[in-house]
């Protein structure tokens, strides 16, 4: 009840049950296929970096009357109403990781400000729940900041500031910004990958909450799990159950969450490709309005006036499932794997 009302250890259960067996088989399958997009490869100015991330913070609707962008070691988004601030970080070799941290960000952002003035300073004046908070950031970063479209304009963007890309066009670059890869941390997987690492953490701390798993004994139930789901060891503790805060702050039951956010995005975004006529075109030229003026409309400005599924079904037209989600992951991966 504290990070999502009116979840439950069960129906969580049967989310990532229903999950599991097609992300596994699509990720076999990518990683096996005889297509593989290229790598961006190159060294990439901080500070260019920094203007770019600004740059699209305002394609996405980003009001910065009303909040900032800085730098930070880990990207966050913090406060709500009429001050809403994003932090993102930077890697010379690994621009991916400032564009989309800070789209992320800016959706976790976006939904603070857009909320119905007249909730300010009232119980109804902030997100609902991580899970809806999380579609917001997911579905900006992934379905629409990470679509054909949107990584057309943005390759124009990287070239236009950074020159000419070890990728060429459009299409490859769309294929680079998407392409799956090993990696032991949550926060920097693929969207394919991203629920399995989330499931590792949901059956392991259901374990210790039951008393089956000692704290003491989670490094080794950990890295065995880890090797079963993804294939290869760990090789360090940071890179494994030390990784994320959460366990240490008390923050237990907080990890479904962020899958929740990717199942209701996968519904948001199919309800939204039927509402909002010529999209990808759109988002081609960097015009996000028609998106995210239907985000704003159908979601943000609630606030907390709708509890979590609620939103979500009257925004879709129908109650979130699990199934949306596989499906724009099979139609998007398909393509760029030539499945």
């Amino acid at each position: 009840d504290d990070y999502e009302p009116g979840a439950s250890g069960a129906r969580l259960q049967e989310m990532f049950d229903a999950l599991r067996p097609g992300l596994v088989a699509l990720r076999d399958a990518c990683l096996g296929a005889a297509h593989q997009p290229a790598r961006l490869e190159g060294r990439f100015a901080p500070g260019k970096q920094l203007k770019l991330a600004r740059r699209l913070a305002r394609d996405f609707g980003y009001d910065f009357a009303h909040g900032r962008i800085d730098r930070a070691v880990h990207p966050f988004s913090s406060g709500s109403g009429l001050d809403v601030r994003v932090t993102t970080r930077t890697s010379v070799g690994d621009p991916f990781n400032c564009i989309y941290s800070i789209i992320h960000e800016v959706g976790h952002g976006s939904y603070e400000q857009n909320i119905d003035r007249a909730y300010l300073l009232t119980p109804l004046g902030h997100g609902v729940s991580m899970g809806v908070h999380e579609s917001q950031s997911r579905i900006y970063e992934n379905q629409l900041g990470r679509s054909r479209g949107f990584t057309a304009y943005l390759y124009k963007q990287m070239v236009k500031r950074f020159g000419a890309l070890n990728i060429d066009g459009e299409e490859a670059f769309f294929g680079a910004v998407n392409k799956l890869h090993r990696g032991y941390i949550r926060t920097e997987a693929d969207e394919v990958q991203y629920n399995l690492h989330v499931m590792l953490r949901f059956d392991l701390e259901r374990q210790m909450i039951a008393g089956t798993l000692e704290v003491a004994d989670l490094e080794e139930a950990w890295n065995a799990r880890f090797e079963a789901d993804f294939g290869y060891p760990v090789d360090k503790a940071s890179n494994g159950c030390l990784q994320d805060v959460h366990w240490g702050a008390g923050l237990f039951g907080y990890f479904p969450t962020y899958s929740l956010g990717n199942v209701y995005s996968g519904c948001l975004y199919q309800a939204l490709r039927a509402d909002v006529p010529g999209l990808e075109a759109d988002l081609a030229k960097g015009d996000t309005r028609g998106a995210t003026g239907w985000l704003r409309a159908r979601v943000q400005r609630h606030g907390s006036l709708y509890e979590p599924e609620e939103v979500i079904e009257k925004a879709c037209g129908f109650s979130p499932n699990v199934q949306p989600l596989l499906d724009y992951l099979q139609e998007k991966f398909s393509a760029i794997y030539r499945l």
